[in-house]
């Protein structure tokens, strides 16, 4: 009877100990979740990489400058209150609300080495980053349209694109983007972060962040995340391409060949953007698909993809459009002087 007594004993001892040991290692898992994300910057060169402060400091005041004279300029001038012009005001918008979710922080984390980001700043960055991006692609896609029933449809353009088209598009697109991607930062911050919260980056990138994640189903939801981008911004891309090839066809019917040229030309500035905007998306997608870690270049070029568009639009716009050059030297008060 002793001993089995003490049988009992040693059973229930053992018990008591994986019992204390379960709890203990639930406490330590609760403690292990992290409650902020630290910005590392820019992979491999944290040592100087605030030398890059200055040029990213005036990249940004460029798109916030060149974007507010746009605005000013149509605003200004009766002969820009045009459809074609409002979706360009409206790019602008977007235009500068895109790095202004970017750019300060990344500035604070290069010149005050304010790293830490929290849980719902991240979340609501990464959230802003996508529906902007998407809502460029949008506008774009608006853009293309204008220009196929301008060059295809050109007596039906005054009943088609009006300013109730114009409101009607940018309202559709908007609530389109701003749903749509939703769904990204919320399956980014329904997973689990035990320990590991740096991030080899200066922003809250989608698959930076959910790297992180020590969760079993990071593989079925980064897939999801990435076929939802690729629909939304796939989608627009396919209705860009058929529009532009439309109006290639139609143009190569012209017999006149300073008509074509002439028709051609009005897109010559939104194809350069275009292409700019979606090359360095697809260069983006495949780096990160190719790297198991964030190197330096596709960091690089998230940010820079985020800033430059936003410098460039209104520039090459300006350079490539007469009644956007003669509105702009009004109002420096210049003389203007070209065809």
């Amino acid at each position: 009877m002793v001993q089995e007594c003490q049988v009992c004993f040693q059973v229930k001892a053992m018990c008591l100990d994986s019992v204390k040991s379960q709890d203990l290692s639930n406490s330590n898992s609760s403690e292990f979740q992290v409650s902020e994300f630290i910005l590392l910057g820019f992979p491999g060169i944290h040592s100087w990489q605030h030398w890059l402060s200055l040029p990213l400091a005036l990249l940004y005041l460029l798109a916030l400058s060149a974007n507010i004279l746009i605005l000013i300029i149509i605003n200004k001038e009766a002969t820009l209150h045009q459809p074609m012009y409002y979706f360009l005001g409206i790019l602008a918008v977007v235009d500068m609300g895109l790095p202004t979710t970017i750019m300060p922080k990344i500035l604070a984390i290069l010149w005050f080495n304010s790293k830490a980001i929290s849980f719902p700043q991240c979340f609501i960055q990464m959230y802003a980053i996508h529906c902007f991006v998407a809502m460029e692609s949008g506008i774009f896609v608006c853009m293309a349209i204008d220009r196929y029933v301008a060059i295809c449809r050109p007596l039906r353009y005054p009943s088609i694109i009006t300013g109730s088209f114009v409101v009607k598009a940018t309202l559709f697109m908007a609530l389109r983007n701003s749903l749509t991607t939703i769904p990204i930062p919320v399956f980014a911050a329904q997973r689990q972060y035990c320990s590991k919260n740096q991030i080899e980056h200066c922003l809250c990138s989608n698959l930076g962040v959910t790297s992180l994640s020590c969760d079993d189903d990071k593989t079925v939801k980064s897939i999801y995340q990435l076929l939802l981008a690729w629909t939304l911004m796939g989608s627009d891309l396919g209705l860009i391409i058929l529009s532009y090839a439309l109006i290639l066809q139609s143009v190569l019917k012209l017999n006149s060949a300073e008509s074509a040229s002439k028709a051609l030309s009005t897109c010559t500035s939104h194809l350069i953007l275009i292409l700019f905007f979606y090359t360095v998306i697809i260069v983006i997608s495949i780096t990160h698909s190719a790297a198991m870690t964030v190197p330096l270049i596709p960091v690089l070029l998230n940010v820079l993809h985020n800033g430059i568009p936003s410098a460039l639009n209104p520039i090459v716009y300006a350079l490539k459009n007469k009644e956007l050059r003669q509105g702009l030297y009004k109002l420096l008060k210049l003389d203007f002087k070209g065809n």
